[in-house]
């Protein structure tokens, strides 16, 4: 990469913060008046608020970053990007169903990827107006104020946000669960176990990138993990964005867990298949 497209992680997260705000404020415009509607691939919804959102994001960042390269759920993806040591990441509107049905908790999400890994990331959530940011052991704030994972202790009753047949492996594990948080966005479901409002989140396969990078860093960066049913961390900018089951909770709970939900994935995996 040229020397003059390299930025430093405080000049990235301003960027890409002032540009998550205004994607976000385009999108709450649309927000509760019935923005025009379709399907794409998989039968996933998408509306003209995502289009808005998708283009005014990649008009300011890609203008101010020509070297960086894109991945974008609403944006045609190429392999261009798979040559770019660094790349934006983006999530123009994560929870779209949510959206369209007036449900608060959807963001934008933005992160910047390098050689795999986050660097920076930002989560806006415009009709919360919750601006999460963090950068690489710089840790993460909400609001411009610092937050953490919760630590919770062993036996612990859990605050848990994920599928439901996540929940049921876990309690027939032993854990104790308090409560089940359903939110139509995962980069939103991640964000709450940086903010320690949830002790244990989890996603059920097929995630993809944008839903995860900007969410991965602000749960590490709030000492927590985000890992897979092996404990592995995930790897980003390949060229198949799609991820197994992912975990998201303090370390401890993230390792104690895995078995469980690797349980909860083989049968569903053989239900399917039968």
């Amino acid at each position: 990469m040229p020397e003059a497209d390299v930025a430093s992680l405080a000049d990235d997260l301003v960027l890409i913060s002032a540009a998550a705000v205004e994607a976000g404020h385009i999108a709450l415009g649309f927000f509760g008046n019935n923005p025009r509607a379709w399907t794409k691939g998989g039968d996933s919804p998408v509306t003209e608020a995502d289009i808005a959102s998708d283009r005014s994001l990649h008009a300011a960042l890609t203008s101010a970053r020509p070297g960086y390269g894109w991945l974008s759920e609403e944006s045609i993806d190429t392999p261009e990007r798979l040559g770019r040591s660094r790349v934006f990441v983006v999530d123009p509107i994560d929870g779209t169903r949510g959206f369209m049905e007036g449900n608060v908790d959807w963001c934008v999400s933005v992160g910047i990827v390098e050689e795999g890994r986050p660097r920076v990331g930002v989560l806006f959530a415009p009709a919360r107006q919750e601006l999460y940011e963090a950068t690489l052991g710089g840790g993460v704030r909400l609001n411009g104020t610092v937050i953490a994972a919760s630590r919770p202790a062993e036996g612990a009753a859990l605050h848990f946000a994920g599928p439901l047949r996540h929940m049921r492996a876990l309690s027939g594990a032993g854990f104790s669960m308090t409560d089940r948080r359903v939110t139509p966005s995962l980069a939103y479901r991640l964000a709450l176990v940086a903010a320690g409002r949830v002790d244990i989140a989890t996603a059920a396969p097929d995630a993809r990138d944008w839903d995860l990078a900007a969410a991965d860093l602000l749960v590490h960066e709030a000492g927590g993990t985000l890992c897979d049913a092996e404990g592995e961390p995930i790897r980003y900018n390949r060229a198949d964005p799609r991820h197994p089951a992912l975990i998201a909770a303090s370390p401890r709970l993230a390792a104690a867990a895995a078995g469980p939900i690797a349980g909860a994935e083989s049968a569903a995996a053989l239900l399917r298949r039968s």
